[in-house]
């Protein structure tokens, strides 16, 4: 955690592994009127990777508690240092409430009557619903949890995010996202060394991940990382 944000509790995020997570759900439709199933999803704001989720046909603190316990499991046993969760019965009860008091997890949750509070995970959630596979509606939970399974592996691993300059979550969170800039990088060299016209005199460079990222930004507080991987592959 590099920062406070806007307000009591909120963070700014700059270490994946570690940066603060976002906990929303969502529901997914199920095979009858009135039945309903709740994806929850626990999400490194920074890598924007899915660190963990489950499909619960209810909502309760107990699960909730389980829920965050199998994430932090998920993640090597690293807690994060802040969740940024909704307002939901499960989230704002006092088990869940007593275990980030345990581990030292700082709580923030979202605003009253603002839906689009948490632009990661909304954005997340819109991947996931307007996937040309997803099918509208689950005949079970289990069907729902094998989609979920399919296209949470390819969100990880395959899905590149503006955000993080067209890298994906997973090589942003392990660290192996430098070694790829390093090779973008060159490869731009090569591009510019052969056809130094096409780029008006003036080498490209790949896009540069955020320093920091945020849910409710305060003003003048943007900023960039440095460029180690461009300094390796100089």
């Amino acid at each position: 955690m590099s920062g406070a944000e806007g307000g009591p509790g909120k963070r700014a995020g700059s270490n994946p592994g570690t940066a603060p997570r976002s906990d929303p759900y969502t529901k997914l439709k199920g095979p009858a009127r009135g039945i309903w199933y709740l994806l929850y999803v626990i999400l490194d704001i920074y890598s924007r990777k899915v660190v963990h989720w489950e499909i619960w046909p209810t909502e309760t603190g107990i699960l909730a508690k389980e829920f965050i316990e199998h994430a932090i499991a998920a993640n090597g046993g690293i807690a994060p240092r802040a969740v940024h969760a909704d307002r939901g019965t499960s989230m704002t009860s006092n088990t869940v409430a007593g275990l980030f008091a345990r581990l030292n997890i700082a709580q923030s949750h979202s605003r009253p009557h603002v839906s689009d509070d948490n632009p990661y995970s909304e954005a997340q959630f819109k991947t996931l619903k307007y996937c040309p596979a997803f099918p509208g509606e689950f005949g079970s939970i289990q069907d729902a949890n094998v989609f979920c399974k399919a296209f949470f592996t390819y969100y990880n691993t395959e899905h590149r995010h503006s955000g993080i300059a067209m890298h994906t979550a997973a090589t942003v969170h392990d660290g192996t996202w430098i070694h790829i800039q390093a090779r973008r990088a060159a490869t731009l060299r090569g591009a510019y060394a052969a056809h130094p016209e096409r780029f008006r005199g003036r080498c490209p460079q790949p896009k540069e991940l955020p320093a920091k990222v945020w849910i409710n930004e305060p003003p003048a507080t943007i900023e960039t990382s440095p460029s180690p991987q461009t300094t390796q592959a100089a």
